[in-house]
């Protein structure tokens, strides 16, 4: 192959960007690894997913049919790129990056030979390789034993640093910017994709005025009105508010790869008896919800108890999902860090530095007295003694029913 159909290249173009976290911080968590791979006699970790690779590269990836990869040793940190992203991913990664061509199928598989030689031991994302990559790992790598690394990272990432509890917090003021302008929008007549317009567009100005240099990229809002508030993630449709209707406000800001959220219950106009009822008992239990939340609590017990309240009121068979679950990198379509979630089967003991939301939703199906969806949602950042919560947008009756 000649010399200008390299399978490798450094598009090393332009300087490094501006990132909300210091090297210090990134030092850190690439140490985490490292000292993890020492305690485990792995040799290097090949990050692969969304969140890995931005949780310890900086560098968040638009996949689009090409593989990428964060590769970390005791020695280096590079990034894995396509040459369809130019020097974007050189300028995003706390690192190196190597940017592979599009000449040859491997030569993904040939960069990460060239990163790994002579290692025996290698860390995957047992939760993210699918089988048919596991064999092209294989396949690349003979001889290499594999080892899961996705669960120690996930335990790694549940607890946040200072600088990103300061980053979830500026998320989480941008999202209730996004509230009020959701709340301003709404009027009967006024279709659901208009008010979510206007909220996203409020939040993306607020984050492109908040950072010297910032990516934007993937904040969105979740607006549904009368029955298309049954689901937590129904998406956006052209179904005109009315009067009276039942409405559910989801702001989602993302940040540097951080995603926050804001989730309220509305109503337009007014609110039918029925409908203030089941409100009203949904609101009680998020504020107990809310008392729960603090360090030395298992999850489990309190999802025990929320569904206690639920039970008492004849409601537990509306519920539809866990209480609530951990922030940080995660998105809509990557990441979870699924050991600390509000749900019955985890059994995590919440620990200072913990960020999670609480989030109960109840959904009365049509034909119902008060049919709809139901869902509060505050983020919560667990401290030494209790938690504080950074989310600031009202919740319940009193605030929620608009006017406009």
């Amino acid at each position: 192959m000649s010399d200008d159909m390299a399978r490798l290249v450094k598009w090393h173009n332009g300087e490094k960007e501006y990132s909300p976290f210091s090297d210090a911080e990134m030092e850190r968590r690439q140490n985490d690894v490292r000292k993890w791979m020492s305690e485990n006699d792995v040799d290097a970790c090949l990050f692969t997913s969304y969140h890995c690779v931005n949780y310890y590269s900086g560098f968040t990836y638009c996949y689009f049919g090409r593989k990428y990869g964060f590769v970390v040793d005791q020695n280096n940190a590079t990034s894995i790129s396509a040459g369809i992203d130019g020097g974007q991913p050189w300028r995003r990664t706390f690192g190196d990056n190597i940017t592979y061509t599009d000449w040859r199928k491997d030569n993904f598989f040939y960069a990460v030979q060239g990163l790994v030689k002579g290692a025996k031991r290698i860390g995957i994302e047992y939760d993210h390789v699918h089988l048919d990559y596991l064999q092209q790992l294989k396949d690349a790598l003979p001889g290499v034993e594999f080892v899961d690394v996705g669960q120690p990272s996930m335990w790694m990432r549940s607890i946040k640093s200072a600088e990103e509890i300061k980053h979830i917090k500026e998320g989480a003021r941008v999202a209730d910017v996004g509230g009020f302008a959701c709340a301003k929008a709404v009027a009967a007549g006024v279709p659901e994709h208009e008010v979510a317009i206007a909220t996203t567009n409020a939040m993306i100005r607020e984050i492109a005025g908040s950072f010297p240099s910032v990516e934007l990229m993937d904040t969105w809002t979740w607006f549904q009105s009368g029955i298309n508030t049954d689901g937590a993630h129904n998406p956006v449709t052209n179904k005109k508010i009315e009067s009276g209707d039942i409405l559910s406000l989801n702001t989602f800001p993302m940040i540097f790869g951080y995603y926050t959220a804001l989730e309220r219950t509305l109503f337009c106009d007014y609110v039918s008896d029925a409908h203030l009822d089941l409100w009203e008992k949904n609101v009680k239990v998020h504020e107990r919800g809310l008392e729960l939340i603090k360090p030395g609590a298992k999850c489990s017990e309190i999802a025990a108890e929320l569904n206690e309240m639920y039970r008492e009121w004849d409601l537990l068979q509306y519920r539809s999902f866990g209480y609530g679950h951990s922030f940080g990198v995660l998105s809509h379509y990557y990441g979870r860090e699924a050991g600390v979630e509000l749900r019955e089967d985890i059994d995590t003991v919440l620990e200072p530095n913990m960020v999670v939301s609480m989030e109960p939703m109840i959904m009365i199906p049509e034909g119902n007295p008060g049919a709809g969806g139901y869902r509060e949602h505050d983020i919560l950042v667990v401290g030494e003694d209790g938690a504080e919560n950074i989310t600031k947008f009202p919740f319940g009756p009193e605030h929620n029913i608009i006017k406009n």
